[in-house]
């Protein structure tokens, strides 16, 4: 075989070492991550960030850049998608996957960004050269210069259905949702056009990271100290960082006297810890407890009263989360890795439980926009048996006059309401309660008794919840 490195060069044509670019190399690799190992962004990029600061490649504009990157490119993948689908001579199937991640990457540059378009495609280009190879990269050159040709209104009106023809289909392409999940949502929202689309359209959004003063831990007061802190909205132990702010680098955070938790996180926990009881209320469990969050709140709330939490989770590992999360807590307090289903502790045995049950995750898309394209309508299937087991052994575990929590971090109707209404057919002696006085001063709450929260109008997670009383 003849050695080709050695061959003389055509004049005129000097070879360019590929420049290196630490953020947009990073943002690749992050998008690999994703696709490869059906990692989490919001898991696989801050690690990533780390080490580029500490080999000194970076500074908080790149980090900035390389996170808007990442993201920007997960939330809008359907659009992006449907226009490389018009720029592309074959299926987008059958392009390689790191060869389409590029692509996407240079997409984003130059359909949601200020990049200037010269900048994008250069810079996607040299990235290609760095991780593809030169010849893919005269591909990927080939196939921006014709993304380039428009702007997003423009590509939109190109490759998206009108409205009136096929609005669901329009709605997907606008605002990048897989199909069913528009028209699930669109079911649980129960109105027209124009609040589906600040739904989509608040799932498209960078959320705030909004913190958790653990009580008697720690307090808002401490945390409102910090730079680019304010309020909570709903919470009376919320904070909210505006952009830029860095959790890691607050104390009571490392301390874990504080935590990252979303605000409708924290009011499924107070309107359990908050519904009225008949009799004792002295044992409270969480049975789906990991990776500890609403836990970590719970554990504190009853601490406060003399009551003591048993958190529950099937998997060891997000046990080990879970007493992580609790280490510290004011009070006493249990953690055990047991299947929820089958439970070790005798029935009867609480005055308060929660059950967060497994679901789909389409209430936090705003935080993780790659799970709307892994999950599938089947996975409802999969998850309703667990689902109402869950909630069975949860009316089981507590006692007579005791509260049960169900929640859920999906809005969709099947792990919502028919979840509820399936369960409490078969246990006639448990009654719905209301639960919207649990959330005092949160706006359109909806005809309870149940509670559906939602991004484009309170901020949160579009967390559930269902409070119920065994009565016999």
């Amino acid at each position: 075989m003849s050695d080709t490195s050695r061959r003389p060069r055509k004049p005129g044509k000097p070879h360019r070492r590929p420049q290196k670019d630490p953020v947009r190399i990073l943002a690749f690799e992050a998008l690999r991550a994703v696709d490869e190992r059906d990692a989490y962004a919001n898991l696989v990029l801050p690690p990533l960030l780390r080490k580029a600061r500490e080999k000194g490649d970076f500074d908080g504009r790149d980090a900035a850049l390389a996170t808007e990157l990442v993201y920007g490119t997960l939330r809008r993948q359907g659009t992006y998608d449907a226009v490389l689908a018009e720029c592309v001579d074959r299926p987008l199937r059958e392009v390689d996957p790191p060869v389409l991640d590029v692509l996407s990457l240079g997409a984003h540059q130059l359909l949601g960004t200020r990049i200037p378009t010269h900048a994008a495609v250069s810079a996607t280009v040299e990235l290609a050269r760095v991780v593809l190879g030169d010849g893919r990269a005269k591909f990927v050159n080939a196939v921006l210069r014709k993304v380039a040709q428009h702007d997003l209104d423009g590509w939109i009106e190109r490759v998206a259905p009108p409205y009136d023809e096929d609005p669901e289909d329009h709605l997907a392409v606008v605002h990048s949702h897989p199909r069913w999940v528009v028209s699930a949502l669109w079911d649980s929202l129960g109105g027209g056009r124009a609040g589906v689309e600040e739904l989509l359209e608040a799932d498209n959004e960078r959320p705030e990271v909004t913190l958790v003063a653990r009580p008697g831990r720690a307090t808002t007061e401490e945390l409102l100290h910090e730079d680019a802190a304010v309020p909570g909205r709903w919470s009376p132990y919320a904070v909210r960082l505006a952009e830029g702010g860095e959790p890691g680098a607050i104390e009571a955070v490392r301390d874990g006297r504080a935590g990252v938790q979303d605000e409708g996180s924290q009011l499924v926990a107070l309107a359990l810890a908050n519904a009225p009881l008949d009799g004792p209320d002295a044992r409270w469990l969480d049975g789906c407890a990991g990776p500890g969050g609403k836990a970590a709140l719970l554990a504190a709330l009853a601490a406060e009263r003399g009551a003591v939490l048993l958190a529950s989770e099937k998997q060891p590992h997000r046990a080990g989360l879970v007493a992580k999360a609790l280490a510290g807590n004011p009070g006493p307090y249990q953690v055990i890795a047991a299947d929820g289903t089958r439970p070790p502790w005798r029935p009867g045995a609480f005055d308060r439980v929660l059950m967060d049950v497994p679901c789909t995750g389409l209430g936090a898309l705003r935080r993780r926009p790659e799970a709307r394209w892994r999950r599938r309508p089947e996975d409802l299937d999969a998850f309703a048996p667990l689902q109402r087991g869950l909630l069975r052994t949860a009316l089981e575990s507590v006692r007579v006059g005791g509260v049960v929590g169900y929640a859920t971090c999906s809005p969709h109707l099947a792990e919502t309401r028919a979840v509820v209404e399936d369960v409490l057919k078969q246990f006639p002696s448990a009654e719905p309660i209301d639960a919207r006085p649990l959330l005092p001063g949160v706006p359109e709450l909806g005809d309870g008794p149940d509670v559906q929260l939602w991004p484009h109008v309170h901020g949160t997670d579009a967390m559930y919840l269902a409070l119920i009383r065994r009565t016999g």
